[in-house]
């Protein structure tokens, strides 16, 4: 359940992780490609401060759009 990630994409979590204490729909950017469909993701609070850097699998990210698709 999860588009091409990409570097940069902002994206949000689909489960929870309590042992790291984030939650499901916790919002992070994508900061490096370390393998095949695993990232590593930045959790940042709102004055640019970094509170969580984890590697995800893609299956457990779902990238976030700000702008609506374009009709074919």
């Amino acid at each position: 359940m999860h588009d091409t990630l990409q570097i940069l994409d902002v994206v949000a979590l689909l489960n929870d992780l309590p042992d790291r204490g984030l939650r499901r729909g916790q919002v992070g950017t994508i900061v490096e490609d370390l393998a095949p469909d695993v990232f590593e993701v930045e959790f940042s609070d709102d004055n640019g401060r970094t509170y969580a850097l984890l590697a995800l699998h893609a299956d457990q990210l779902i990238v976030l759009h700000y702008a609506p698709a374009l009709a074919a």
